[in-house]
């Protein structure tokens, strides 16, 4: 055990430090001093010697494993968790989210890293789903393009890897009934007070299905011949309705009268069962069928929604109002609806007439002065 301080090849002095461990291991270091005279080496040799025999040689120092980019299936937990649900979504687009994470994202591209994801994986999937319909595809490329902007947010990934382009999508007419079927509809449902609501709250409130199920008296002002369409529920989840805004809707006298009749103490929800609790989407889904097989009408609860809204138009409601009472966040939603307007088509025609008319009186005049 000891120190030797010798000059060392290309200047400056090398020390050899030799120290016996109390359990019988020798601890050897030969390296060059960070010093420029033999006596300052000698020293820091000498509090170096004190430091081995006190803690022992220190370990080597591992190479810092480079972290490599997660595959889309190692990311998809986290992306759901830190973006779907820390951002509050819906639990219905949460859900959604998964659907296509487990269905189409993971069993196609989920060995792949996120950095790795080319176009070409992107065209491929594009096939990969050609059986289904573009509004599909482009749900599951609009949750890809989410995933990957969200992993670039969170440094995951140092830029986008591929382009996304989605597919063209033709806006078909929504189905709705006519005045007729929407009547005889309205009929085969009052044998069922409950029924009878779910028909009348879509087809003349303009609500949807989880609007109606949500529904409390609370909501509810008969004297003022108003409701507050302020929550809507999916599968257990009571949220905000879709957009986000609650709104307000008159009643018509029809509405106003089943609602009277159903008034009820069993719960605070309009529709419920015998026990109070509340129908669940399913058991409203049932009354539908039923009721439209009796009608013989084509079922289904939003189809009541697109009645609603479809019948305003044909009535020459404005644009601006329909979008206000159904709750539409934008103004091309509601535009849908507006070809069955009467009032537009018979005002854009009348602009045709008004021109010949004035060309007319034009062509007369000159006939006259000639």
């Amino acid at each position: 055990m000891g120190v030797t301080v010798r000059p060392y090849v290309n200047g400056g002095w090398e020390v050899d430090i030799r120290v016996l461990l109390p359990d019988g291991t020798l601890i050897r270091e030969r390296k060059k001093a960070p010093a420029t005279s033999k006596s300052a080496a000698q020293r820091w040799a000498e509090a170096r010697e004190r430091v081995l025999l006190v803690h022992g040689k220190p370990k080597p120092v591992q190479k810092q494993e480079v972290q490599q980019t997660p595959t889309l299936a190692e990311f998809a937990g986290r992306f759901v968790d830190g973006y779907a649900k820390a951002n509050r979504l819906k639990p219905s687009g949460i859900a959604a989210k998964k659907t296509v994470l487990s269905v189409h994202l993971i069993p196609l591209l989920g060995d792949k890293r996120l950095d790795q994801i080319t176009t070409e994986d992107v065209q491929q999937l594009k096939a990969a789903l050609g059986h289904r319909a573009a509004k599909t595809v482009n749900n599951v490329l609009t949750v890809l393009s989410v995933m990957l902007r969200t992993a670039l947010e969170w440094d995951v990934i140092t830029r986008v890897p591929c382009a996304i382009k989605m597919l063209p999508t033709t806006k078909s007419a929504a189905s709705f009934h006519d005045f007729d079927e929407y009547d005889r509809l309205v009929e085969a449902a009052r044998s069922d007070l409950q029924t009878y609501l779910v028909v009348l709250l879509g087809g003349e409130a303009g609500m949807r299905c989880g609007e109606i199920m949500a529904l409390e008296w609370t909501d509810v002002d008969l004297n003022k011949r108003q409701l507050c369409v302020a929550r809507s529920e999916w599968k257990g989840h009571v949220t905000v309705p879709k957009g986000g805004r609650l709104r307000y809707v008159p009643l018509t006298k029809r509405l106003t009268e089943a609602l009277r009749q159903a008034r009820h103490l069993r719960g605070a929800r309009v529709l419920c069962d015998q026990q109070g609790q509340p129908l669940t989407q399913k058991v409203v889904q049932v009354m539908m069928r039923r009721v439209a097989r009796r009608a013989n009408l084509k079922p289904g609860v939003h189809i009541l929604r697109h009645t609603f809204c479809s019948h305003l138009a044909m009535r020459g409601a404005p644009a601006r109002a329909i979008q206000e009472l159904a709750g539409h966040q934008d103004l091309d939603t509601t535009q849908r609806y507006m070809h069955l307007s009467p009032a537009a088509l018979d005002a854009a025609i009348r602009l045709l007439e008004t021109g010949t008319e004035s060309r007319g009186e034009i062509l007369e005049a000159a006939g006259k002065q000639g």
